[in-house]
């Protein structure tokens, strides 16, 4: 199984439309047209950069995430989005995919990873603080703007 699994950079347009069933699973609110312009943007604008992992020609699991830097968090990757498909999760996936962006922000002299989980994601936070030793250190407040 180990030697079929890859991990691409998703660049065009068709690439990033092929994962979107995948992050349709994360990003239920999105429809496939307003994904494809949100990734093209983020892309063009704030260095988001999207990766698939893709086991016998298939992709399983597929992360978003754009390099940062801020005050707080100094030289830093910040994870918008990992999802790993819903029938292919327990397999390791999602833990070789954050492995990757771990690799790729050290390459990169990225000092850290930060993220941010929903609430009712408990399984997904024991994932971050069990298998890939993240620790919790803030609340993420969002307002929504009239």
């Amino acid at each position: 199984m180990e030697d079929t699994l890859t991990i691409k950079e998703l660049q065009s347009q068709n690439e990033i439309l092929e994962a979107f069933p995948v992050m349709k699973q994360l990003r239920k609110h999105l429809d496939e047209e307003t994904y494809l312009d949100l990734v093209l943007d983020a892309k063009d604008k704030d260095r988001y950069k999207m990766f698939a992992l893709i086991d016998g020609g298939e992709i399983v699991a597929v992360t978003g995430f754009k390099p940062m830097i801020t005050l707080y968090y100094g030289r830093f990757v910040w994870v918008c989005d990992l999802v790993t498909d819903t029938n292919k999760r327990s397999k390791g996936y999602g833990e070789k995919l954050l492995s990757y962006v771990h690799e790729w922000a050290k390459e990169n002299n990225y000092e850290s990873i930060a993220l941010s989980s929903g609430l009712q994601r408990t399984a997904a936070h024991r994932f971050y603080e069990n298998r890939m030793d993240y620790d919790k250190v803030s609340y993420v407040f969002k307002a929504f703007l009239k």
